[in-house]
Order: structure tokens, then C-alpha cells, then sequence
């Protein structure tokens, strides 16, 4: 294991044409791909729903870490749950991270990465209250309620982690630590747990140029998150992208590198049952289609 991607195995990965990367015998995580981003939100909203039908028939709850985003699976999820009539009564739902102002406070309820906002509107509205989850379950992760999601976590097993991954290999907001004299190792990574935290300058301009056109001032500057223990301790991990260029490169790291806390997502490689889908977008890579290129 090494800290950090070297560049020569980075050009080896990168440069492995998308149609090779599910049957590849150094993958080191499984894959799926799908179409598009209409989809991939299909599939996604159905991890969770037949998850929580299983369970209803069985009379057993069910817990789940739930991200804000990927945008494409709220519409499906809404339809399914509406059109089943599935009751989300004995669902539990915590939500993996929020994004905090300079100072760590909450940010203004209309604001665009105001997360709790969001999945008010786009995972819980929409559905009745007759079938939505209980105030009660709901989870939401706040700088005031740190104390109270962790224990909550802790006190049964999660079921699923439903996520996305970012341009490092984030999951949650567990990003790669660019502090110059506080590097994590890749136990250390694996260990943290629910903490406030400032986030990654590479972070916050992929972020300006996906939200804000660049503007960069713009983007909350810190966020709040579960750790990757929380996210890693699940029954069953799905992640899903169809961000293309943006998740290109953490996609390949993903699925060949050893585990490095330079991308968090390499940790998945550890789990029993995790699965990695992408769009054919995100499964292509630029060197991949220019071999002509002399990068090194």
C-alpha cells in the first residue's frame, strides 16, 4: 500500500478502454454499467425500495445511510414507493453529511448545498405522509447533532450505504487529507467517524465549476460527515455516478489501485458486498481514447 497514486500506474489505468473494465482480470471491485443518468436513477432508487420491501415482508426494519445525490434517482424513488403503496414505516434513514459555512453553522435554508433542504423536497416530498418515514427516523447530520447520529448509528447494524464518490474518491465527505503536516494513514481513514471538518481546496473548485460557474466564493468551505467508519459498516455498500469527466479518474483508482488513503474509495475493496455503477460516461477515460498521447 502506498500513500499516494503513482503516475505510471495511473497512465496504465487510465489508458484500459471502458468496454474491458467489468470483465478485467486486475479489477479489484466489482462494476456495473448502465446507460445514462435516467438509468442509473432506476437502479439506485430500486436498491433502496426492494431492500425496504424485503424487510416489510419480513416484519423487519430497515437502516440506511443516504446521500444528497446523485440527483437522477429522487424521481424514480418517489414513483416507486407511490406506485407499490410501500410503507417506509419501519425505515430509518441517516443522512450522510451536510455542508457548513466558514464557521461551521448550517447554511441558509435556500441555499443550493443546503443538503437537509434538498431531501425534503426531492426524497421525502412528493410521497404521503401515510407512507413517508416517521420525522422521527429521519436523521439529520448537524453540527448540534453529532452526538446523537453517532450513538444512533452504533446502536443497531445499517443495512445499506447508498453514495456517490467524488474527483478524489470521497465517499460521504471523507476526502483525501491535504493538510501538509496532518496526513491520515489508511487506518486512520478507515476509523474516522462523524466529524466536522474543512474541506479539500480541489473540492471546493470542482464544486464552483459544477454549481457556481466557477465562482469558487461561493461554495460552503466546510461540511459536516459521517466517517468512513459509519459508511464502511454496512451490511451492503452501493455507489453510483453519472458525474462523467469528474469521476473518471477516481472511478479507474477505484477499481486497480491498492488501498490509499490518497482515495478513500479504495477502502470499498475491504467490503464483502460492494458494487461500484457508473455511466458509460463515467467509464470512459480521455488517455484511453488518445493512446497517441505521450503524458510521461
Amino acid at each position: 500500500m502506498s500513500d499516494t497514486v503513482r503516475p505510471r500506474d495511473l497512465l496504465d489505468w487510465c489508458g484500459i478502454p471502458a468496454g474491458q473494465l467489468v470483465a478485467h482480470q486486475g479489477k479489484r471491485i466489482p462494476l456495473r454499467i448502465v446507460a445514462d443518468s435516467a438509468e442509473m436513477g432506476r437502479v439506485m432508487a430500486a436498491e433502496l425500495a426492494d431492500l425496504v420491501a424485503q424487510h416489510n415482508a419480513q416484519g423487519l426494519p430497515t437502516r440506511a445511510i443516504v446521500p444528497c445525490g446523485p440527483s437522477s434517482w429522487y424521481a424514480p424513488w418517489i414513483a416507486i414507493v407511490n406506485e407499490r403503496q410501500l410503507s417506509l414505516a419501519r425505515l430509518t434513514v441517516f443522512h450522510m453529511d451536510e455542508c457548513l459555512d466558514a464557521q461551521g453553522r448550517p447554511l441558509p435554508a435556500n441555499h443550493p448545498y443546503n443538503f437537509r433542504t434538498f431531501m425534503e423536497r426531492h426524497f421525502y416530498g412528493g410521497i404521503p405522509k401515510a407512507l413517508n418515514v416517521p420525522d422521527e427516523q429521519r436523521f439529520w447530520l448537524l453540527p448540534s447533532t453529532i452526538d446523537r447520529v453517532r450513538a444512533a448509528v452504533e446502536s443497531a447494524p445499517i443495512d445499506l450505504t447508498l453514495g456517490g464518490w467524488g474527483q478524489d474518491g470521497h465517499v460521504a465527505y471523507n476526502q483525501a487529507r491535504r493538510h501538509p503536516f496532518q496526513r491520515p494513514s489508511l487506518e486512520e481513514l478507515a476509523e474516522s467517524t462523524v466529524r466536522i471538518q474543512e474541506n479539500n481546496i480541489d473540492t471546493l473548485i470542482a464544486l464552483s465549476h459544477r454549481t457556481f460557474g466557477g465562482a469558487y466564493q461561493f461554495v460552503p468551505p466546510m461540511s459536516v460527515t459521517l466517517g468512513m467508519r459509519e459508511c464502511l459498516g454496512a451490511r451492503t455498500i452501493r455507489l453510483f455516478s453519472d458525474t462523467g469527466a469528474w469521476k473518471q479518474t477516481a472511478l479507474r483508482v477505484a477499481l486497480f489501485s491498492e488501498p490509499t488513503p490518497e482515495y478513500p474509495i479504495t477502502l470499498l475493496q475491504r467490503h464483502p458486498d460492494a458494487l461500484l455503477t457508473a455511466t458509460a460516461e463515467t467509464t470512459r477515460h480521455p488517455v484511453a481514447e488518445h493512446p497517441e498521447w505521450e503524458l510521461l
